[in-house]
Formats: C-alpha cells, sequence, structure tokens
C-alpha cells in the first residue's frame, strides 16, 4: 500500500517528505457515500535514522456525521474536506481546549453539503477556502467508536483511541525535529479514480486519432500505388 500512496502522491505533484521522521499524513477517503461510518482510512509513513520506511494504517473518518449534515451550524451546510495537500496547515495544539490534537492553523478548502440529508454531497455545493477548524482528532477518549454521529463536522477524525494516541506521540517527535507545523493529503478515491478514467479516455482518443491517420494513409497509397 505504500508503494501506492507514494505513487499517487507523486502523480499528484503532492510534497513527499523523506527526512528522518518527519511525517507523512495521508487520508484515503473511501468509494462510498454513505455517512456516519468509520469508513476511511489515515495512514503515517516516515523515514527513521536507517533510512528505512515505517508505515502506519489507523481506521477513521474523513467525513461528518449525519448529526451534522442534518443539523448543520451554518446555512450553507456542513463542510466536507477537499481532496488535496494542505502544506504546514496543522499544528499540535488543544482540540475545543481539551486535548492534544492537530489542528487546523491555515487554510483549507472545502465543500459545503447543504442538502440536508444522510448521504455526502462531493459534487454540488459551494467551495470555500479559509479557517473552519477542520482539526485531526479522535472520537471516543478510550476503544473504539462505532458511528461517527457528532464527533465531525468536517474534521478527520480516528475511530479508535489508542491508534490516536500511538499518532500523536508520532506527531510529538516530528514536532521536535522540525517544529510544529504538519501537512495533511487528503486523497479521495472516486477523484482519483475520475482522473484514472479521463487518462484512459485521453489515451484511447489518441490511440484511436494515430490509428485513422495509418488507416488514411494506407487507403492512400492504394490509390496511388
Amino acid at each position: 500500500m505504500i508503494s501506492r500512496i507514494k505513487a499517487l502522491l507523486k502523480d499528484e505533484g503532492h510534497v513527499l517528505y523523506t527526512k528522518p521522521y518527519q511525517l507523512n499524513i495521508v487520508g484515503l477517503r473511501s468509494r462510498s457515500t454513505v455517512a456516519n461510518r468509520f469508513d476511511d482510512e489515515i495512514h503515517v509513513f516516515y523515514c527513521d535514522a536507517q533510512g528505512t520506511w515505517n508505515y502506519n494504517a489507523y481506521k477513521a473518518t474523513t467525513d461528518p456525521g449525519t448529526y451534522w449534515l442534518r443539523n448543520p451550524s451554518y446555512n450553507d451546510g456542513t463542510a466536507i474536506l477537499m481532496g488535496g495537500q494542505y502544506k504546514d496547515c496543522f499544528s499540535i495544539g488543544l482540540h475545543r481546549g481539551k486535548y492534544k490534537a492537530l489542528k487546523q492553523v491555515k487554510p483549507v478548502t472545502i465543500i459545503r453539503d447543504y442538502d440536508r440529508d444522510a448521504f455526502l454531497d462531493f459534487e454540488n455545493g459551494t467551495k470555500q477556502t479559509g479557517i473552519f477548524g477542520i482539526n485531526i482528532h479522535r472520537a471516543e477518549s478510550s476503544g473504539s467508536t462505532q458511528y461517527i454521529d457528532k464527533y465531525s463536522a468536517g474534521c478527520q477524525v480516528f475511530q479508535n483511541a489508542t491508534d490516536f494516541d500511538e499518532f500523536m506521540q508520532l506527531c510529538e517527535t516530528h514536532r521536535s525535529l522540525y517544529g510544529n507545523a504538519f501537512t495533511y493529503t487528503l486523497l479521495d478515491f472516486r477523484a482519483v479514480n475520475r482522473l484514472q478514467w479521463k487518462r484512459i479516455i485521453a489515451a484511447s482518443t489518441v490511440i484511436a486519432t494515430a490509428a485513422l491517420a495509418i488507416t488514411i494513409k494506407n487507403v492512400l497509397f492504394d490509390e496511388h500505388a
């Protein structure tokens, strides 16, 4: 999986960090548009002092829960973070003043899901860029949480508290070496699939055009032979 993620980062022109213990934090949004399930993943990988890649994958959500989809805090709807790389947009701080997490400190881009139903709408909505409190934090303080519910209004949320504690320890190591700035990259598998299909269609068009040109050339050659 790490090879595929590194390839996707390269394809999208995103930065891949290779210094010892400098974290690559990558959210993988699943193909599902059904809300309230922890069906996404957050992958954290880094090189150690010997140059060996270390890799961790955690169950999470990159989408809001149904409570906030149906009861948005803003008239435009609930925030859904758009795919992309957000360089140095997060720092260690207190989530809602309660516990250490990664807090948004620079602008990110979201789509407001405005139709107030239980399904995630990624195509139709208001696109906005700014500071929205899109943090990276956990759900329950212990164990695994079954449903997202109120735990995400657009935040990136770990399902398991122990996983999150492990993640924050890695973040503390990163901060001690590189300062309190963290990059988060969200890869949306639906967007990746759309890009791959566009490339396939474009390649097919080029091949078809080339084949047509060869056919025309052969016909003209035969007519004048």
